[in-house]
């Protein structure tokens, strides 16, 4: 018996649940769990289901675009390790947090290589037996220099996600859209407040109480992609903003390993700059 994750996203219409369910039915699949959500708004169906049984994937996938409305999208997965690589700066703490649930098989997935613009984490990441690629920008323009990532990126097969563990710097539009919905972020302040350099001095400076983090998708404007999760902590007056930068780390790691989870567990849809998570 294989398992198999559905992935719908459809024009909403009446019956759309009971057509899937009788098509999952018709294969003999067990219905694990399953989740549903509509937009109103857009007019959108989402559903989420995991399934157990015997099928061929593509007449699966087929089968259930036969029922649902034209232009719909369907992905019957296979769960198994995503590869995904993960990109650095200086920054350890939410790199570290990555290695450790990963050396203790908490995520499903296979880093293939982090890679930085310096190799001040390479003894670190060593650590844990995965290699380490350091790509220095010094003599190159912007566009260069993220060329030669691209090549490093593209050397290796069937990359499913980049993360960004605090790579600090700013990407150019074209790496973006060579890997949309495909580079998760960690931003340290709660989207959308405070995006830029060194929120937590704004927050220190606006007498917040309230610091935190966001995950989220990267696209062309400076921190505003899809969220894909948030946190958030109290402070009070006694915080200085380095003391708010502390802790706040310890909210970034935690909601980019979160973030991450939910992208290799294929938990996460994308529309209209929002997510649907399931």
């Amino acid at each position: 018996m294989s398992k198999y994750r559905v992935l719908i996203e459809a024009d909403d219409e009446k019956g759309l649940v009971h057509k899937v369910s009788s098509i999952f039915y018709h294969y003999d699949l067990n219905i694990l769990s399953n989740s549903e959500y509509v937009d109103n708004e857009n007019n959108k169906f989402f559903m989420r289901s995991v399934v157990d049984g015997d099928v061929n994937q593509k007449e699966l996938k087929d089968s259930i675009l036969s029922v649902l409305p034209k232009k719909s999208s369907v992905k019957v997965i296979d769960p198994k390790k995503k590869n995904i690589i993960i990109m650095a700066t200086k920054e350890l703490h939410a790199l570290g947090d990555i290695l450790i649930r990963h050396e203790a098989d908490e995520l499903e997935a296979n880093i293939l290589a982090v890679i930085s613009n310096y190799d001040i984490l390479e003894s670190l990441v060593l650590k844990f037996g995965i290699p380490y690629i350091t790509i220095s920008p010094e003599g190159l323009d912007r566009s260069q220099h993220e060329q030669k990532i691209i090549k490093c990126i593209d050397d290796f097969e069937n990359v499913d996600y980049i993360v960004l563990a605090k790579y600090m710097r700013i990407l150019t539009p074209r790496f973006v859209e060579t890997y949309e919905n495909k580079i998760i972020n960690i931003h340290h302040s709660f989207l959308p407040a405070f995006i830029g350099a060194n929120p937590y001095k704004q927050a220190y400076d606006r007498g917040v109480k309230i610091i935190g983090a966001t995950a989220h998708f990267v696209n062309n404007n400076l921190d505003e992609g899809p969220i894909i999760a948030q946190e958030v902590i109290h402070v009070d007056h006694a915080y200085s903003w380095k003391d708010m930068q502390r802790s706040g780390k310890d909210v970034e790691k935690v909601v980019l390993s979160r973030a991450l989870k939910l992208a290799l567990e294929d938990r996460i849809f994308v529309f209209a700059n929002k997510t649907v998570i399931f």
